[in-house]
């Protein structure tokens, strides 16, 4: 079962979306800010991290560049989301080191697929 590190402050936004994706068959562990997502994705072996961008403290940009510093977790995709889409986002996001991006409201369908394909390029490329 792949695990989903799920980094997302609000608390109605993280209920919502972790249990929608359990229903859909992954393990998800939640971290309810940058840092603690930081630490997690250290101590929990994440198959892959949802990362808010819009959070106090430490955001998803700089916990995104951090999490792809560190030679312990840059191997990890991160999907950004967002509520606040802008043009160039998604190419900055990218040369940010995540893997996709996607705007809230959250479209589950999609959602699952980019996590299936990101899923599945990770499986393809293990020897």
């Amino acid at each position: 079962m792949p695990r989903i590190l799920m980094i997302e402050d609000n608390e109605m936004n993280r209920d919502m979306l972790s249990r929608r994706l359990r229903r859909r068959g992954f393990d998800v562990v939640l971290a309810v800010n940058g840092a603690e997502g930081i630490r997690m994705a250290q101590t929990e072996s994440p198959d892959l991290i949802l990362m808010d961008l819009n959070m106090p403290d430490v955001d998803g940009w700089e916990a995104a560049r951090l999490l792809k510093q560190s030679p312990d977790t840059k191997h990890l995709p991160i999907i950004a989301l967002t509520a606040h889409e802008a043009p160039g986002n998604r190419e900055r996001l990218i040369a940010t080191g995540c893997a996709e991006y996607h705007t809230k409201p959250v479209q589950l369908p999609l959602l699952v697929s980019q996590i299936e394909t990101i899923l599945k390029k990770l499986r393809s490329d293990v020897p």
